[in-house]
């Protein structure tokens, strides 16, 4: 029986793009080269085989087959090597769930790391004033120029606290789509700066997304302008959004609050509540 877990293997399969057959850019040859040296083990075995014999197959064999310690060897040697398998640098996201998969299997803890625990500090005041200010100066640009430095602003806003997002922040008029992990959590971000408050058809066309990723995906819904109280209504409870308007934003600069301590009581709130939307004025923190 695997030691991986279902979830651990799902993640895997994602980073490493396995959904096609492959795995990373490896060939036929550098994939055998790579379990034969770092691993050990001949990936080319007829045991590995499952079926098709693809790569992808093969290192889903390796991963019921193998032992703990096998499965360490290979994900550190993925760690080490990431940037000769694969067309671009390990991201934070992909290292800290290879390295977290390593921590659950040895048994040891994570050192304290000052630079990844940004998410659950407070900013530095100088750090939240500038923000503040780029926020605040946004609402004075045309349409098109604000929804291009809004990406930009959130995208910042998430680096600074640590919160490694995906660089596809895709522009679709003024909306904006990525993701960020917080508390080994995935969250998808929808982000809308328009002038009137969103209603239920966005938050449901949102949830819509959700629905066709993962079970484990979660979603942050921020809308500058607010939401609705008809439209949250409509919306109904029970569902894996979160959201957040300008003014839980500002606060978090001005009071210089932990976004993940924010996040994190919003997700309680929903969960007791069935509320998508708690403003930040109405949490304890």
């Amino acid at each position: 029986m695997s030691s991986l877990t279902h979830i651990e293997k799902q993640k895997l399969e994602r980073e490493l793009g396995m959904g096609g057959g492959y795995v990373l850019n490896f060939s036929n040859r550098t994939f055998d080269d790579f379990f034969r040296e770092v691993v050990g083990v001949n990936i080319y075995d007829q045991r590995f085989d499952n079926g098709s014999g693809s790569k992808a197959q093969r290192m889903r064999a390796f991963w019921d087959l193998a032992t703990v310690a096998q499965l360490v060897m290979l994900l550190e040697g993925l760690v080490e090597a990431w940037e000769i398998y694969s067309d671009a640098r390990i991201s934070n996201t992909t290292r800290d769930l290879l390295e977290n998969i390593i921590l659950r299997l040895t048994g040891k803890e994570k050192s304290p790391n000052p630079a990844k625990s940004a998410a659950t500090q407070s900013l530095d005041e100088s750090v939240s004033n500038v923000l503040m200010q780029k926020l605040i100066k946004l609402s004075e640009l045309q349409p098109q120029a604000r929804g291009y430095e809004f990406e930009r602003f959130l995208k910042e806003l998430f680096e600074v606290y640590g919160l490694a997002p995906r660089a596809s922040f895709r522009m679709v008029g003024e909306q904006i789509d990525g993701s960020f992990q917080l508390q080994n959590e995935t969250y998808l971000l929808e982000a809308k700066w328009q002038n009137a408050p969103i209603g239920a058809g966005d938050l449901h066309t949102f949830e819509g997304k959700l629905g066709e990723k993962a079970s484990w995906s979660r979603g942050l819904f921020v809308s500058i302008s607010g939401l609705t109280q008809d439209g949250l209504n409509a919306f109904g409870r029970g569902k894996r959004v979160v959201c957040m308007d300008g003014f839980d934003l500002y606060e978090i600069l001005r009071l210089r609050m932990s976004f993940e301590a924010t996040v994190a009581a919003k997700v309680r709130r929903a969960a007791e509540t069935g509320r998508p939307f708690v403003s930040v004025r109405e949490l304890s923190l």
